[in-house]
């Protein structure tokens, strides 16, 4: 199974969302993929509660979509999620790229870059909505479409 790797700082918002809204896409799509996601620096996110952000779980339900993994805690990126990744999608460029140089250099090239600001930035139904988005143009590119409309 192909799987797709993505990245933000907590592990708790952004990268969550995108995981389960691949993932459920890939389930009701029939696809040989599997998203999985992590943070590039968890410790960051002290003042986040619970193990998934509530603009996410919301997000999700309103799409009639269920959090498969809703229920496990952030997870800090290794070398090995890495390695283990077809595709990696780290989202928010300005955000993520420093923090990919700074801790996994030779990955920072080998990434895709999105441009989606966290919430203290931009609003949840706004940044959520990119990601929606940024998701069909993902799955378009891997040709995964099938059945998704």
């Amino acid at each position: 199974m192909k799987t797709i790797l993505f990245l933000c700082t907590g592990n708790y918002y952004r990268s969550r969302y995108a995981e389960e809204l691949f993932n459920n896409h890939a389930v009701r799509g029939g696809f040989s993929w599997a998203a999985r996601s992590r943070g590039l620096a968890i410790e960051r996110g002290v003042h986040n509660i619970g193990p998934l952000s509530p603009f996410a779980l919301a997000a999700l339900t309103e799409r009639g979509l269920i959090a498969r993994g809703g229920e496990r805690l952030p997870r800090q990126c290794a070398a090995a999620d890495l390695e283990a990744a077809t595709h990696i999608v780290a989202l928010s460029e300005s955000e993520h790229r420093p923090l990919m140089r700074a801790r996994f250099p030779e990955w920072e090239s080998r990434v895709e870059y999105w441009e989606v600001a966290d919430v203290e930035i931009t609003p949840p139904q706004i940044a959520l909505g990119a990601i929606d988005g940024r998701i069909d143009s993902l799955l378009d590119r891997l040709h995964l479409t099938r059945n998704l409309k």
